[in-house]
């Protein structure tokens, strides 16, 4: 399994992000971000505003706004939205080509697997 660990970025994920999506076990809903619900890797932000934060969406994607640029420039993992599922220790760090080719493969195997059981 890759990872961003072993030098590949996942596209369109600031190096922050891709690091703690290798580190990070502990996933929550928060609206601390956006004001919208989405699920986060745990960082001290999530952690310190997600029980206050309000349900205001877009203002308060706005407001953190220049909060979540800076961070990103500074690597600053804490700071930072990690959005992320559940499963996101399941994922790999593949170009996007190797991804829907591996995906393609896979899904042909199981529905190969499954008309052979028919």
């Amino acid at each position: 399994m890759s990872s961003p660990r072993q030098g590949r970025r996942v596209t369109g994920t600031a190096p922050a992000h891709a690091a703690a999506l290798t580190d990070r076990h502990h996933t929550a809903i928060t609206r601390a971000f956006t004001g919208r619900s989405a699920r986060g890797l745990a960082n001290r932000f999530l952690e310190e505003f997600s029980a206050t934060a309000p349900a205001a969406y877009p203002e308060v994607h706005y407001a953190t706004a220049p909060l979540r640029a800076a961070a990103r420039r500074r690597g600053d993992s804490d700071n930072l939205h990690l959005w992320a599922g559940q499963a996101h220790e399941l994922a790999e760090a593949l170009p996007v080509s190797e991804l829907v080719a591996k995906m393609t493969r896979e899904a042909k195997d199981a529905l190969s697997r499954a008309a052979a059981a028919l």
